[in-house]
């Protein structure tokens, strides 16, 4: 079933730059940034940490059929609306989506951490019946996979990779040989997760949260660059339409890019520190999984988060697999880490770059040290992108790489 091909005809974004991936691109071009300090949340931190916090339009939330979005909590919602826009775009005729040959793969940290931490509230204080009777569909670890696929009556494979910031692109990773088995015809795929006081102080306690306070919130952010001090939590969701290649050509669907190749491994001996060996080989598995030379690699869109060792282990796997002349960059100087989202969602900026043959730079980076050895653009920069390399590194020491190649 190998000569199967996967390939992508849709993409939906929620986001801290804007909810489309039209409105998102833009941002990144115009070199914004979705982080703010958070005022709201000094009570619990006792100063204004930064976060990447996204915006909906109430009126688009109750236009999701109720019956669906009492079982959604924030990370739930970010996946409907995504998946929303991304099948509208595919122009797909959703009779598909109930003939058996669809599936629904999100990956997500958990389900919803703000509607856990208000469950563990309310238990606490002895309110246990003051929750909804749908309150625990809303933080189950599978919740944006499920509500996604009864949003469309999807009734194929249904499955959510739970890998923390790994898990959005596990999930097309997964939705690419779901295809390639024969198993699916087409695959709403990608990741979503929110940023809540909980998330970030899960990061403040393994110091890799950018803390610091500071007027210019926009620049705590810093993939790669020596003042790196930590990561910014942000949220959103990144859901894309993957398609058997006869199965979009026979509909004259318009091919945005394809899912060439991928892999996935852990480094088995720490939770929290980066393997740079074993980045290095999920790469290189990837790369032959899709059948392709290091060689061809356009670009590298980087996991790289701000965080001292890890953003230095990715560098050393990128040298070590591709050498010092092709292009990389991380866009969560721009957008913050919008962890189990982050895989999928960027992969949006990955197919406009893809269309109007640039690299989106590095934002924030001014000084390489640790970081050193590989090509970071400082600006825009014009360039042909065929091939691109994306990586997700998570804690648990999971690595996945997707390979993605234009389609002409």
């Amino acid at each position: 079933m190998r000569d199967r091909r996967a390939v992508v005809t849709g993409i939906g974004v929620i986001s801290p730059l804007g909810n489309s991936a039209p409105e998102l691109f833009r941002a990144l071009k115009e070199n914004r940034s979705g982080i703010r300090l958070m005022p709201e949340w000094h009570e619990m931190f006792g100063k204004n940490i930064a976060n990447a916090p996204v915006c909906l339009d109430p009126a688009e939330v109750k236009k999701i059929n109720r019956k669906v979005r009492r079982t959604m909590g924030s990370a739930a919602l970010f996946a409907g609306m995504a998946a929303q826009e991304a099948v509208a775009q595919s122009g797909i005729d959703t009779a598909v989506f109930t003939s058996g040959r669809t599936g629904c793969i999100i990956g997500s940290t958990v389900g919803s951490a703000s509607s856990m931490t208000e469950a563990c509230i309310a238990e606490y204080e002895g309110r246990r019946n003051d929750l909804s009777a749908c309150h625990f569909f809303r933080l189950m670890s599978h919740s944006s996979s499920f509500n996604v696929a009864d949003m469309f009556g999807i009734n194929g494979p249904q499955l959510s990779t739970n890998s923390a910031c790994a898990s959005g692109l596990q999930a097309l990773g997964a939705a690419l040989e779901l295809i390639q088995l024969g198993k699916a015809d087409v695959v709403l795929a990608g990741g979503s997760d929110e940023s809540t006081p909980l998330v970030a102080s899960s990061f403040q306690l393994l110091y890799a949260l950018a803390e610091e306070e500071t007027d210019e919130p926009e620049k705590l952010s810093r993939p790669f660059d020596a003042g790196r001090t930590g990561l910014v939590c942000a949220e959103g969701a990144g859901i894309l339409v993957v398609e058997e290649l006869e199965h979009a050509k026979k509909r004259g669907a318009d091919i945005l890019f394809e899912l060439a190749g991928y892999a996935t491994n852990c480094s088995g001996w720490h939770v929290s520190h980066s393997d740079e060996l074993q980045i290095a080989n999920c790469m290189k598995n990837a790369l032959a999984d899709a059948g392709i030379d290091a060689a061809e690699v356009d670009y590298v869109s980087a996991h790289a988060t701000g965080t001292r060792v890890g953003d230095a282990a990715e560098a050393a796997a990128i040298r070590a697999v591709l050498g010092g002349d092709t292009p990389v960059s991380s866009l969560k100087g721009h957008l913050g880490h919008t962890l189990g989202a982050s895989g999928a969602l960027e992969l949006a900026a990955v197919a406009g770059m893809m269309k109007e043959s640039i690299v989106l730079p590095t934002r924030n980076l001014e000084n390489v040290e640790d970081c050193a050895g590989i090509l970071l653009p400082r600006e825009i920069t014009p360039h042909k992108v065929r091939v691109c390399l994306k990586n997700s590194i998570a804690f648990g020491g999971v690595n996945a790489t997707l390979i993605c190649r234009s389609f002409n």
